[in-house]
């Protein structure tokens, strides 16, 4: 049996703006925007060439036996691309802020690229939801 990760609940305070944030600043395509239930939308997000999208989620009540995540505390899931560089300029280009690249090497995380898997940035939406970007050496469907 697979197991494949397909989804991301992302917590937010304001749909509308994270909608603009992840569609319109990080270029994602909009697979859904739909009230599920009264009071309860989900609009849902699939990054370019991505098999896992994000739904951001507003009145949706925790399912039972799990947790309810604050806006902003969803901190350090990785986005992969091939190309860090030009993964950088294209979000900075649409108005996102975007940390320097970096690399983990003797002193911790020191400027610029390392050697393979070893280059990351990161960046926030509007709510202080955190991610990280790292390279990958190739894109997933040829590893």
């Amino acid at each position: 049996m697979h197991w494949t990760l397909e989804v991301v609940p992302v917590p937010v305070t304001d749909m509308d703006r994270a909608k603009e944030f992840y569609a319109e600043r990080c270029g994602f395509t909009v697979d859904l925007d739909d009230a599920v239930a009264p009071g309860v939308r989900v609009v849902q997000l699939t990054p370019p060439g991505s098999r896992c999208s994000l739904a951001l989620l507003s009145g949706m009540p925790p399912m039972p036996g799990t947790k309810e995540m604050a806006p902003g505390t969803l901190q350090g899931l990785q986005f992969c691309v091939t190309d860090i560089e030009a993964a950088r300029a294209e979000l900075v280009g649409r108005g996102v802020e975007v940390s320097a690249i970096r690399h983990v090497g003797e002193k911790g995380w020191e400027p610029g690229r390392g050697g393979t898997w070893n280059a990351f940035m990161t960046f926030e939406d509007p709510d202080g939801n955190g991610w990280m970007v790292q390279e990958a050496p190739s894109e997933l469907t040829e590893r």
